[in-house]
């Protein structure tokens, strides 16, 4: 097979020019081992090119290229159109190639001095906002007027955060400390870089803190550093503030999460119970930072709306483990014989496991289990405890109950046992451990060959 020809090298180049960073990047592993002399070399040289120069973009436009996202209309965030990022590049390279090219050398260069490298970053960046200020040439102008499309002013923002962007490209470096340590000097040294971003323009302080959210795996940290800059401000302050949306922001995600733990009902996969559950912890965490940074008041306003958000959360989950153990009784029922004198309950074994009621319990089973770590924090430690006690109880009941039959040559199909106790392995494992599952497989394997091995009962 043959290289490609240059029309369809022009259009992989096009193609490979406007796709998203992530795609360009999956591109680019899946052709690393490709030979450069192959039919696909010249596509391995045309995303290698690719993959280096989004590198440089990314690393001098580092205080903005994350802000670049979906259609730029975040209602949360101050975000940009996704593929005005590319163009602003397109114009950058076309009218300032020489910047960029200084600008690589240094990168390239060792020894290259830290401060140095940056200010030939900076340079890039202010012709950048001079050019979106004045719409220069079809780049420039295409990149103001998506930005105008995506939300009021977007290009005059875009232009105001590319004005601060030296002074967020050196606070991100400090970031991670401000985070991890905020207080005392890494305070200090926020409120400084504050004090030199609204010196440019008074109305540059909320930029400043979207562009650092942006640099954030978590954004809503970005209150942390808010609350420092602003000594842990009372609530009615921060609520009156131009930073006010930081913080509601935060709460409105808190909601959005526990509505969508309430929505938990265990019909998919158990992955989606420990998904749930992972954000349940996030949850716990955004609380925890809301009321740690922000001095509230129980009563009214933000205090008022956090301690419903705990309690509401609290019940939530509540709900989802009650639904836990209705769920096991389904999967694994039992039943009272009425030729029984006893009100002894035996287990149902008439036919195989129902797959949705087992799929439901377990993905409420993984839920739970995925809780262990937060339910303390989150204030449902002890309906998780109630669970993990009457699930045990009644798992040890049912495995019992079924060993017993076997023992007995009470079953009418080994096989439907068998998968039944295999169930119950796997909820006693996500109930009481790995080792309760792996003693309830054992016993079903001496129950099942008993010339092999003898039962084990402890």
């Amino acid at each position: 097979m043959g290289a490609l020809s240059e029309r369809k090298m022009a259009i992989v180049r096009t193609l490979v020019e406007t796709a998203p960073d992530r795609v360009v990047g999956g591109l680019h592993s899946a052709l690393v081992e490709t030979a450069y002399d192959s039919a696909l070399g010249g596509v391995r040289q045309l995303v290698d090119c690719e993959v280096a120069e989004r590198t440089l973009r990314n690393s001098i436009l580092q205080p903005v290229a994350p802000m670049f996202v979906g259609q730029g209309d975040d209602v949360h965030a101050l975000t940009f159109p996704g593929r005005a990022l590319g163009l602003l590049w397109r114009g950058l390279r076309a009218g300032h190639g020489s910047l960029i090219d200084h600008a690589a050398q240094l990168g390239r260069a060792d020894g290259t001095p830290l401060e140095l490298l940056m200010e030939a970053y900076d340079a890039v960046i202010a012709a950048a906002g001079a050019d979106v200020r004045a719409g220069t040439g079809p780049h420039f102008g295409a990149v103001a007027a998506a930005c105008d499309a995506s939300r009021q002013n977007g290009a005059e923002l875009l232009a105001g955060c590319l004005d601060i962007a030296p002074i967020v490209r050196r606070a991100t470096q400090r970031l991670p400390e401000w985070i991890m340590h905020p207080g005392g000097e890494t305070a200090a040294a926020a409120r400084l870089a504050y004090k030199d971003t609204v010196a440019l323009a008074d109305d540059a302080g909320p930029r400043f803190f979207d562009m650092l959210a942006a640099q954030m795996g978590h954004p809503w940290m970005v209150l942390r550093v808010i609350c420092a800059v602003m000594d842990k401000p009372t609530e009615r302050y921060l609520a009156d503030s131009e930073m006010a949306r930081f913080g509601a922001a935060v709460m409105d995600e808190i909601d959005a999460s526990i509505a969508a733990i309430g929505g938990l009902k265990g019909e998919s996969a158990a992955e989606d119970g420990r998904s749930a559950a992972k954000r349940v912890a996030l949850v716990v965490q955004q609380i925890l930072e809301v009321e740690t940074n922000v001095d509230l008041t129980r009563d009214h306003g933000w205090g008022k709306r956090v301690h419903q958000q705990r309690a509401s959360l609290a019940a939530v989950v509540e709900g989802r483990l009650k639904d836990a153990e209705k769920a096991v009784l389904e999967a694994l029922p039992m039943h009272t014989p009425k030729h029984l004198r006893t009100h002894r309950q035996i287990a149902r074994l008439t036919s195989p496991p129902e797959l949705r009621h087992l799929e439901r319990a377990r993905t409420l089973l993984a839920f739970s289990d995925e809780l262990r770590t937060t339910a303390n924090y989150g204030g449902f430690s002890s309906a998780r405890g109630r669970l993990v006690e009457k699930l045990s109880e009644y798992l040890s009941q049912y495995v019992e109950e079924v060993l017993e039959l076997i023992r007995h040559a009470e079953v009418e199909d080994t096989a439907v046992a068998a998968a039944f106790l295999n169930v119950a392995a796997d909820f006693s494992e996500l109930v009481s451990g790995e080792k309760a599952g792996e003693l309830v497989r054992r016993r079903t394997h001496a129950a099942l060959t008993p010339g092999s091995a003898l039962e084990t009962h402890s």
